[in-house]
Formats: C-alpha cells, structure tokens, sequence
C-alpha cells in the first residue's frame, strides 16, 4: 500500500538554515543596509524614483546620451547608501558613503551639461574631464566591490593595467599603450567605455525585467507558481521532484535568479523532498539545478540573455526563441533524472497528496499565466523589447486587482477604510517599484564596470590577440577549440557573476569560434550557457551553497549532486557549434531563418540530442529498471557524447551503443524486477 504524503509535512525549515540560505543571497546581491526612519523613507523614494524614471524612459523618448549617464548615477547613489565600506559599518550611512553617493551625481550632471561639446573632445581631454572621469571609474570599481565582491574590481583594474603598460608586455600581448587622458576619455567621454551596450541593456532591459519580476511577486504570482505545480504534479511517485522542476521553472522565467529561485522554492519544497525519501545532499542539488534553470528559460532569462542581443544587433525575440529547445532539453535531463530517482531512492510507494486541484488554482488565478506570456505576446505583435515589458508589467498590476487577495493597492483604499498613506505607500505597488531597482543594483554595478572591461579590449584589440593565441594552441581544430573556449569560460565564471563572465569571455573568446565558421548567434550561446556553469561551480556555486543551507547538506556534496543533475544538459551546446545541422537546436538563430528551415532536420536533431541526454543521466545516474552495470554506463555514457557530436557516422554509433546497453539492461531488469522498489545505497 502507498504512503500518502501531505503537501506540508512536519519537516520544517529552521530560521537558522533560512538565515544562512540568505546569506548566500546575499553574496550574489549584496549585504544591503536594513535602515529606518527617514532615511530608510528616503532611500525607498529614491528607489522608486528611479523604477518610475525607467518606466517613463521605456514610454518616452530619452536620448541614449542622458538615459545611460543617470542609469549609472542611480546605481552608484544607491549602491553606495544600501552598501556599506564593510560590514561593521552595516546598518548605518557614514559621512563618506554621502561624499561618494554625492560626487557620482555630480559626474552625472557634469556629463550632461557639458552636451556635444563634452563627447567631442573626449579624444583631448581637458583637466576637469579627467577628474571627473578617474573618479567615474574609481566609483564604477568601489560600487562592484560593495555589491559583488572583489574579484570583478581586481580583474577590471588589471584589464585597466593591461591598458596603461602595453608597450612593456611581450609579443604577441604588446600594444603601444595609452596615456590616463585617452583611456578616460576612452571610458568617460564615449559611449564605447563604460557607458557601452552593458550598460546600455542595463538601462533599458534589465531594470524593467527586474521591475516586472517585482511585480509579478508582490502580486502573489509566486505562490501561485509553487501551488500550481504542487497540484499538477502530486498523487504521483515522482510527484516531489517534478514537483521542483515544474516550479523552477514558472518562477524562474519571471525572476532570471538561480539563487534567489533556489532559496524561494527550497524553503517550501525541502520538507517534501525529505518526506519521499531525497537525502540531503540530493535534494539540494536537485533544487540548485532547478534554480540554474531560472537564468536560461524565457521569458526573462538571465541578465546576460538582455546582451546578446545588444552584442548581435538582433531582436530580443530571436534569443528567446534561440533558448527554447536548449531549455526544454535542460528540463528534459531533469525531469529523466527525477524519474530515475523514484526508482534509484525507493520512491514509488510515497506518493504526494494534492491540497488543491488544478482547476480550481487556475479558475482563481488565471491571469497570473497572462502576465507571463503577455511579454512574448506584444513581442510577436511587433512591440519592441523595451515596450513588450512596459506593458507587461501594466497588464500584472491591471490584473491583479481581479482579487482582493492579489491587488497591488488595497480595495480598502478604494472604499474609504483606513487612511491613505498606509493604504498606499505601504501597498505592494510601491514594495515592487523599490525592490525593482534595489533588486538589479548588483547587475547594474557589474555592467558598469564590464564596460572598463570591454573599453580595454576595444581600445586594445585584445580579443583578436587571445582568439589567435586560442587557435594556435587548437592547431586549428574546431573542437579543441570549443573545449578551450568552454574551459575559458568557465575558469572566469569561477571568479565572476554569470553577467561579467559572459561579456567578458564574448570580446576575447566568441572571435576564435567565429573565425572557424561558427555562426556568431552560435558562438555568443555557447559561451552564455557555459557562463551559466558559474552559478554551480565552487567557489562561486552559490546555488548549490544556498540549498544545502536549506536541506543541512554538505555544499560541495550538494554542488556535486547539482552537477550530476545538470551536466548532460550542458554537453548540448557543443552540438550547435561542431556541425552547421546542431543549429536546428538554436532554431537556426532568427525568425527569418527559421521561416525557411526545414522542420524535419530540427526535429531529427532535437530527437538525436534528447536521446544524448536520456543517455548521459542513466549513465549519470547509474540506475533505470535497476542498478546499471560498470558496462552499461560507460556504453550509455559514451553513446551520449557520440550523439552530441554532430555527424552520421558519430550518432550511429551512439545509437548502436544505446541499443546494446539498453537490451542488456532491459533483460537484466525483467529478471530481477521485484527489486526494483529496494533503495539504492550508491551511485
């Protein structure tokens, strides 16, 4: 008889997991000051302020020239009173955090009133240029080290070095080196430096994402999220895991988060989880992998997503159209694995009771799918990104006032109870305009300063030096290449937010792949989702460090087990850069191509790399109908990297090799299949 499994448990997460989960947050947004009173009134106009300016912006005409300055300003101000020096001055705003918040207004105003004549002369400089514009970067450099850490300002200070002493490297870095005046006018007085295209899709994208995050939020579409998925996938054995992937993946399109997306599902699901049977170094790596989710599923996609389309000159619509299969295919591995699970773990006589049904949950709360898809709607309706947002985020605070439960401004305000200013300035509406903008405060820093970054290499010619070095040490092979590349991107995304680590890796190592034909759509996704590795790979995994904060785990167990989880998905993206046919897998990378493909050969490669996938997780996972032999995995291992070469000769004998290992396995498993419900002690 099956155990039934109540959707809340007695398992509880304790206030100190909690705490210690929101640390990890922390360490990717920033350790922010809890202030009150007036200046935490004051901080919170400012804040809103600054959500408002930026819907204005996306309405309104406002020429890049202001737009990206005062994004910058913003940030700065912000960062600089929200973050402290150092955390034993937390909670308090000193004398030198208003000098700095003050001088990153005046840069701005400076900038601005100086007009054409000020970016005119930005190739001579005059003194007071320079001034304002060594402290724009030391600013830059001091709001990252508050709102990400150090690594980021150390790195953009070396590219800085790398700049000034050129002329003394040896061959083949040498350059002839640049004078303080150009690099500054370089940085400050243009709109290549740091006010470049991060800062750019910062300004115009990423804040309004962030902002339609917030509403969606403070909405209650989260919770509808998290119920809905538990009433869809409960009353099955493998109702607790998908139960987690489905949510990952409804709260992770809206929020581009892993961290924040782990922590929020891991307080409600950890109970569940232990209740079926997950240990807990497995349970954190299945929720880790569930938040990684969030940074490469549409519509929001991870901050990163906003710049390749910037970098491309491409419509925001094509990369999210360029993701759908390689997402689908992401969850595709997960969903494989939490079926293995159920039979690895015993799991089939624990079943998960449904609190609600799905039909009740969407009569009550339909409109909160509305707001999700409404982004993709207005996109195809011809809207451009910046305006697809806008209107989103109208349509979530229009529809939220369907119910009393959900309304972004309280019915009683409407109806005369109550006072006004509690009604309304502690109403959800002015909670997500804040936190819309202190939410991306973190990312804005960090696209200011991989503008330093990219200004150097621009300045420098940096990245066609390193693509030649690449492809001299590949000797010119495109697959050595791609390794290289791939194990670029991750050494830097071990020190860096998924942000940085894809601007930077795309001006030094996208020219090697598209020097050897990639396509450059091709090339900018590969190092995207090998950027995205950053977020489970110590010591930076602050994904997985964050869950098993939540399950009691042990964080590099649980990174383990998050990387056991994602892996097969991640060897896709080799297939859409080895062999034109793997671009099927990326929708042949625009609308306009993919009006001409031919659907046949996308579906025979989505099917060739799925059945690559199913491979590698029961070679991962070393079980099916029962526990695989060292034989088996290694035939279903090796099928699964055939498959995600692309190539006749290559998928024929994946296939072959899946076919052996699974005959052997299936005639193994009908002979001892009443032990299959026995618990599995190993991988």
């Amino acid at each position: 008889m099956s155990d039934i499994v109540e959707s809340k448990p007695d398992i509880a997460v304790s206030k100190e997991a909690l705490l210690k989960a929101e640390q990890y947050i922390e360490e990717e947004e920033g350790a922010a000051n809890h202030l009150e009173g007036w200046l935490g009134v004051f901080l919170s106009t400012v804040a809103v302020v600054m959500s408002l300016f930026h819907m204005f912006a996306a309405y309104a005409i406002v020429p890049t020239q202001t737009l990206r300055p005062v994004h910058v300003g913003f940030v700065l101000f912000l960062s600089f009173l929200l973050f402290p020096v150092s955390k034993r001055f937390r909670h308090r705003i000193m004398w030198w955090d208003w000098l700095v918040s003050l001088l990153s207004i005046a840069i701005v105003v400076y900038l601005i009133l100086g007009g054409d004549d000020f970016t005119d002369r930005n190739t001579r400089p005059d003194p007071w240029d320079i001034f304002f514009g060594v402290a724009l970067i030391l600013l830059v450099l001091e709001g990252m080290r508050r709102t990400i850490g150090w690594i980021l300002p150390v790195i953009s200070i070396c590219f800085l070095l790398y700049a000034f002493l050129g002329a003394y490297l040896p061959s083949p870095w040498t350059h002839k080196g640049y004078e303080i005046g150009r690099v500054v006018g370089f940085m400050y007085m243009s709109l290549e430096g740091i006010y470049g295209v991060a800062v750019d899709v910062s300004s115009s994208l990423i804040i309004l994402f962030t902002i339609f995050g917030a509403f969606l939020q403070f909405s209650g579409a989260g919770k509808f999220y998290i119920d809905f998925s538990f009433s869809a996938m409960g009353g099955k054995p493998a109702g607790a895991g998908r139960t987690v992937v489905l949510s990952s993946f409804l709260l992770g399109g809206p929020s581009g988060s892993g961290v924040a997306t782990t922590v929020t599902l891991g307080t409600v699901a950890w109970p569940m989880l232990s209740k079926v049977g997950y240990e807990r170094n497995a349970a954190g790596g299945l929720l880790a992998a569930g938040g990684l989710g969030a940074i490469i599923s549409p519509p929001v996609m991870g901050a990163a997503a906003f710049i390749i389309a910037e970098f491309l000159k491409i419509s925001y619509l094509d990369v999210l159209l360029m993701a759908v299969i390689p997402t689908t295919l992401f969850y595709l591995a997960l969903f494989l694995m939490v079926e293995i699970d159920v039979r690895k773990y015993g799991m089939g006589q624990t079943i998960f009771k449904k609190v609600d049904t799905v039909w009740n949950l969407t009569r009550h709360y339909w409109f909160h799918f509305l707001s999700l898809i409404s982004i993709i709607v207005f996109m195809m309706w011809g809207f451009s990104p910046v305006l697809s947002v806008f209107w989103a985020t109208v349509v979530s605070f229009l529809t939220s006032f369907l119910r009393r439960d959900t309304a972004m401004i309280s019915y009683d305000l409407f109806q005369g109870k109550g006072s006004i200013s509690h009604h309304f300035f502690q109403s959800p509406l002015i909670q997500a305009l804040r936190a819309g903008s202190v939410g991306m405060l973190g990312v804005g820093a960090t696209c200011a300063g991989a503008g330093i970054i990219v200004g150097v290499v621009t300045l420098t010619g940096l990245g066609l030096k390193f693509s030649g070095i690449v492809i001299d040490y590949a000797g010119g092979s495109l697959v050595l290449t791609a390794i290289y590349t791939a194990l670029v991107v991750w050494v830097i995304g071990l020190a860096v937010p998924v942000t940085a680590s894809y601007i930077i890796c795309a001006v030094i190592t996208a020219p090697a792949l598209i020097k050897l034909g990639v396509p450059d759509f091709a090339a900018h996704m590969f190092i995207f989702y090998y950027a995205v590795l950053s977020e489970v790979s110590p010591p930076t995994a602050l994904s997985p460090f964050a869950a098993s904060a939540i399950t009691g785990g042990d964080p590099y167990k649980t990174t383990m087990q998050c990387w056991k989880y994602t892996i097969p998905a991640f060897l896709v993206p080799f297939v859409f850069v080895l062999d034109p046919s793997g671009q099927a897998l990326l929708l042949m990378g625009s609308t306009d191509a993919l009006a001409i493909a031919n659907p046949w050969e996308i579906a025979r490669v989505t099917l060739t790399a799925a059945a690559g996938i199913f491979a590698l997780a029961v070679g991962f996972q070393g079980w099916l109908l029962v526990r695989a032999t060292a034989v088996e995995r290694t035939f279903l291992i090796a099928a699964g990297f055939a498959l995600v070469y692309p190539g006749p000769v290559s998928n024929l004998a994946g296939a072959a090799l899946i076919i052996i290992a699974l005959a052997s396995h299936w005639r193994r498993g009908w002979k001892h299949r009443p032990l299959q419900g026995e618990r599995a002690n190993s991988g």
